[in-house]
């Protein structure tokens, strides 16, 4: 089944951006939601100039405005129809270690990454349900295999609850025309980690999301991505002890 009509949010930078460039250059019709409408105004003008022939819709969005997650959710379908895929995109990677004074940051991070992604879910699910038919897919990180420590506990648990979130979803939609698609992404460059330097296992932006493209397009239950080396690292994060797993991270 090809999705028609995609709904990402976050798209006005890093792996949504990209997301949506990929999309948009096999043949999708694409709502792009995220805080920066000037960044969203230049995307669109460069992915219909490249992809004649599809529609590209965009609106202002802060996901931890909830009520307007609904609002322009609704907004999207109305003007394109249908919404065939939506991506929970939109994320924060901010984050320090828990009793050393930066509660706001942590708790920042905890909405944006886990309740404004539920704001997200319902407001999929509800024209997911009404349509009878649709695709969730939800980003999480390889972080969500393992507790963490540093400044990633926080971030890790937001994207271990998303992903759980997800797999309860998949459980209530088993016998109906609805999947739902968790994907962990690895190492990826993007604005959000793009003053980290040296990690072993970084790919650039670009084949890093095909690689998420490719997972979302097959419509798996879940998938780490690239496939190489982080299937492999997801099994080995789940199962070595956590004094390794640590030092990994």
């Amino acid at each position: 089944m090809t999705r028609k009509n995609i709904l990402i949010t976050g798209a006005s930078s890093g792996l949504g951006e990209e997301m949506a460039r990929q999309f948009a250059a096999l043949g999708r019709n694409l709502a792009l939601a995220a805080r920066r409408t000037g960044r969203l105004e230049t995307l669109r003008t460069e992915l219909l100039k490249a992809n004649p022939g599809i529609k590209v819709v965009v609106r202002a969005l802060d996901v931890n405005d909830h009520d307007a997650v609904f609002k322009v959710f609704g907004e999207f379908k109305a003007e394109l129809g249908t919404i065939d895929r939506v991506i929970v995109n939109a994320g924060l990677g901010k984050g320090q270690p828990l009793g050393t004074g930066y509660f706001e940051a942590n708790k920042q991070t905890a909405v944006t990454n886990f309740v404004s992604a539920l704001a997200q879910c319902e407001a999929s699910m509800e024209i997911f349900r009404e349509q009878n038919a649709g695709h969730l897919v939800v980003i999480s990180s390889m972080s969500a295999m393992r507790g963490l420590g540093g400044n990633l506990s926080t971030y890790a648990a937001t994207k271990a609850g998303v992903a759980a979130l997800a797999e309860g979803i998949r459980a209530d939609l088993l016998k109906s025309p609805i999947n739902v698609s968790t994907i962990y992404p690895g190492y990826i460059r993007s604005e959000m980690n793009e003053k980290v330097k040296k990690t072993p296992l970084m790919v650039d932006t670009v084949p890093g999301v095909q690689s998420m493209v490719k997972a979302i397009e097959k419509e798996s239950a879940e998938a780490c991505t690239p496939a190489w080396p982080w299937t492999l690292m997801g099994f080995a994060m789940r199962n070595l002890p956590l004094g390794i797993v640590a030092k990994l991270s």
